[in-house]
C-alpha cells in the first residue's frame, strides 16, 4: 500500500540532495533559487529544507528556461505569469460554473523539454 502523503504532491517528502539530484542541479544551486524566489520549500520542524513533487517539477521547469537562455529574473516573471493564469482560469471556470456554462477544456500544461533539445 502507498503512503497517502506520497499523493500529495505538495507535501515536502525530499531532502536538499535528494532533490538536487532528481533534478540534475547542485544543491547550492536549489539555495540561490530559493534566494531569489523562485522555489520556497517546505521547512522539517528543526528548519531542514523538505522539497515537494509540485517543487521537483518546478526545477524542471526552471531548468528547461534556463537552457532557453531566461536569465533568473525573466524566470521570475515566466512563473509568475504562469501562476496568475492559472489564478485567472480557474477563477473562470467557477464564474462560468455558477453561470451553468459548460467548463472550457482545460488548456494542457507544457511539459518540459529533455537536456539538449
Amino acid at each position: 500500500m502507498v503512503n497517502p502523503g506520497w499523493a500529495d504532491l505538495d507535501r515536502g517528502l525530499f531532502s536538499i540532495s535528494v532533490a538536487a539530484e532528481l533534478a540534475g542541479l547542485h544543491p547550492q544551486t536549489l539555495r540561490i533559487y530559493e534566494r531569489e524566489g523562485l522555489l520556497d520549500p517546505a521547512r522539517s520542524a528543526g528548519g531542514t529544507r523538505r522539497y515537494s513533487r509540485r517543487d521537483i517539477e518546478k526545477l524542471a521547469e526552471i531548468c528547461a528556461l534556463t537552457a532557453d537562455g531566461l536569465n533568473l529574473a525573466g524566470i521570475r516573471r515566466v512563473l509568475a505569469l504562469q501562476e496568475e493564469t492559472r489564478q485567472l482560469q480557474a477563477e473562470l471556470a467557477r464564474l462560468r460554473e455558477i453561470a451553468g456554462e459548460p467548463a472550457a477544456p482545460q488548456a494542457r500544461k507544457p511539459r518540459p523539454r529533455p537536456a539538449g533539445a
